[in-house]
C-alpha cells in the first residue's frame, strides 16, 4: 500500500509541472526589418511595435517567446516547414497559402507608395514607369501585380537595390533612381533620421497586418486560438492595440 500510494502521489505532482511545461512551451517568432513595427535595435535586441503586441499576446497566454530576424525568402521558408511558428505579417502571399494560417484580428495597416522627388511630375501607374529605374529595398518582396510591373520586360525598368531605407532616401535624392518603391512607416522613420522634408508619393497598396501562423508548427490551429482569444480580452477590456 505504501508503494502504491507513493506512485499515485507522484502522478498527482507530476500532472500539473507537465500541464505548467506544456502551457510554457517556448514559440518561435522570426519578423524582417521593418521598423518601426520589427526590427533589430543598436543594442542587438528584437523591438518595435508588432514585436511588442506579439510578445504581449503569446506571454498572456502563456507560452514563453522567442524572436528571430530573417531575410525575407529565409522567413517565407521558415513558415513553410514549420521552424518558424509566427510572423507577424502581411497575409496573401502566394507562396505561404497553403502553409499557413491567419489570425482573425487586424492588428494594423502599412501603406505602399511610389516616392517621386519634387521636381518630377506625379507618375501614372504603371505606364510612367516604362523605361525609368526604380528604387527597391534589398530582402523585400511585393504582391504580384506590383511584381509584374517590375519583371515586365517590355516595361525596361531597371531595378536599383540598396539595403536601407535612408540610403534609398540619398539614392533619390542624388537621382541615382527615378523613384522609390517603399513603405511608409519606414521611410517616415528614414526621413526623421536624415532630416528630410516631405517627399510626394503615390499610392500602390495598402495592406493588413495579422499574425501568420505557420500550419507545420505543431498545434497551430490551438496557438492561433489561444492569442486570438487573448487579443479579444485585451479589446474588449478597452486597449488600444492598433499598430501605428
Amino acid at each position: 500500500m505504501p508503494k502504491r500510494f507513493c506512485l499515485i502521489l507522484i502522478t498527482l505532482l507530476w500532472l500539473p509541472v507537465a500541464h505548467t511545461t506544456e502551457a510554457r512551451q517556448r514559440i518561435h517568432v522570426g519578423y524582417y526589418e521593418f521598423p518601426p513595427y520589427s526590427y533589430t535595435d543598436a543594442q542587438g535586441q528584437p523591438s518595435g511595435s508588432g514585436l511588442e503586441l506579439t510578445a504581449r499576446l503569446l506571454e498572456q497566454a502563456g507560452y514563453q517567446v522567442e524572436f528571430r530576424s530573417y531575410p525575407g525568402a529565409r522567413l517565407y521558408s521558415g513558415l513553410q516547414d514549420g521552424s518558424v511558428q509566427i510572423w507577424p505579417g502581411a497575409p496573401g502571399k502566394t507562396e505561404l497559402a497553403e502553409h499557413t494560417l491567419e489570425g482573425r484580428h487586424l492588428l494594423g495597416e502599412i501603406t505602399l507608395n511610389l516616392y517621386f522627388r519634387p521636381d518630377t511630375p506625379p507618375p501614372r501607374l504603371p505606364d510612367d514607369l516604362h523605361g525609368r529605374g526604380v528604387i527597391l529595398i534589398t530582402g523585400y518582396s511585393y504582391w504580384q501585380d506590383v511584381n509584374q510591373w517590375l519583371e515586365d520586360p517590355a516595361r525596361q525598368i531597371t531595378r536599383h537595390r540598396t539595403s536601407s531605407h535612408t540610403s534609398a532616401l540619398e539614392m533619390l535624392e542624388r537621382r541615382r533612381g527615378d523613384y522609390l518603391l517603399d513603405y511608409q512607416a519606414p521611410v517616415e522613420q528614414a526621413k526623421r533620421a536624415l532630416a528630410m522634408g516631405d517627399l510626394p508619393f503615390v499610392e500602390v497598396q495598402r495592406l493588413p497586418l495579422r499574425l501568420i501562423f505557420s500550419r507545420h508548427a505543431p498545434n497551430a490551429e490551438r496557438l492561433r486560438d489561444d492569442l486570438d482569444r487573448v487579443y479579444q480580452q485585451l479589446k474588449d477590456a478597452g486597449e488600444d492595440l492598433w499598430l501605428y
